[in-house]
């Protein structure tokens, strides 16, 4: 696979995945885990993916206390290409400080951003998908991949779709952004065949980004090319930048002007968002009883069904439940149903106000 001239592959590496506790944890957050069983870590199987694309042209942004770690598992990077924020200030934010620094460096440079914490299944359809999107963003477009939904989904945002782009064929101009529906409503959006799952993926020429951004909020993109033409501003000026999404920020307001374009996408994805999500995607659709991330040795199942992983070594026994899930882990048991998996986030709530060493 050929690298794409100027193309830079932008990591947002943050988030403590709360709904995956306690295998996710605040000081070892989902994307430095293997959660699909395949020896590499979510964001080492990013990096896997983009580097074919970009080569080393990489900048991963990440928390200050996660540094150390993704240095240590991306080890073919120089630190230079590791960007440490000094608090989380969302994706507009880290995405827009890695687009200030682009903007300098490379003048020709296109930025791809693209999760530390997603699964894709068919990476060639994902590069066919990147290359398409720098084609069109080399224009001027913000270009986001939209992904095809598989299932009437009220965890996921939407896009939906506008018209073919008669320059660019695989790419059509986007009508708007839609917050999380219910699911009914998200079957609406299936049945009309023009909505795909927006899964935070953006392609754009660093300076339309930062410009696009100005449009609404000068302050911001004036102080982010500051940070990024005198470092040491970093520390004093980050704390005032406003805390919100990229797709609040700018996609949102740049659609609404016409000027955001979508290439669709059919690759498999998944964002791991919950236990549910992790057991179908674990999943080999023939298999009953358990599903098991680590040594299927320790798990007995007498009939029951359902997600386990043991990480203390010893056995562990259901029986007579459907759908359980638990993670043992050395400091917290966690006992659920598929079904309740999302509420996992209100104990992390909980436990954030009493016992925050186990967050």
């Amino acid at each position: 696979m050929t690298a794409i001239e100027h193309f830079w592959a932008v990591v947002p590496a943050g988030g403590a995945g709360t709904r995956l506790w306690p295998l996710s944890r605040s000081s070892s957050p989902k994307f430095l885990r293997d959660l699909t069983g395949g020896g590499r870590s979510m964001l080492q199987e990013t990096y896997d993916r983009l580097a074919p694309l970009a080569e080393e042209r990489f900048l991963v942004v990440t928390g200050r206390g996660h540094r150390d770690a993704v240095a240590e598992q991306l080890d073919a990077l120089g630190g230079d290409a590791i960007l440490a924020e000094p608090s989380a200030r969302d994706s507009m934010a880290a995405i827009g400080l890695a687009a200030a620094l682009l903007e300098q460096a490379d003048p020709d440079a296109v930025m791809g951003s693209f999760a530390a914490d997603h699964v894709i299944g068919d990476v060639d359809a994902f590069g066919d998908c990147v290359r398409t999107a720098v084609r069109v963003a080399l224009d001027g477009w913000l270009v986001t991949l939209g992904i095809e939904p598989t299932f009437p989904s009220s965890a996921f945002g939407y896009i939906h779709l506008g018209d073919p782009l008669p320059d660019h064929p695989g790419a059509c101009s986007v009508r708007e952004f839609v917050e999380k529906p219910s699911v009914s409503v998200a079957e609406d959006y299936l049945a009309t065949g023009q909505f795909r799952w927006n899964a935070g993926m953006f392609v754009v020429r660093p300076t339309v980004l930062l410009d696009l951004l100005a449009a609404s909020d000068p302050a911001f993109a004036a102080t982010l090319r500051e940070i990024a033409a005198d470092r040491s501003l970093l520390e004093e000026r980050w704390p005032a930048l406003p805390k919100i999404a990229l797709d609040h920020a700018v996609a949102e307001p740049a659609a609404a002007a016409g000027k955001v374009v979508m290439v669709p996408a059919s690759f498999g994805w998944d964002d791991i968002g919950d236990f549910d999500s992790l057991a179908t995607l674990l999943e080999d659709g023939t298999a009953t009883g358990a599903t098991v991330l680590g040594d299927p040795s320790l798990v007995r199942m007498l009939d029951a069904s359902g997600l386990v992983i043991p990480q203390r070594g010893k056995v562990i026994a259901v029986i007579g439940l459907d759908d359980v899930v638990v993670i043992d882990t050395p400091d917290a048991l966690l006992v659920t149903t598929r079904a309740r998996a999302q509420d996992v986030k209100q104990i992390v709530g909980e436990l954030k106000a009493t016992r925050p060493e186990l967050t």
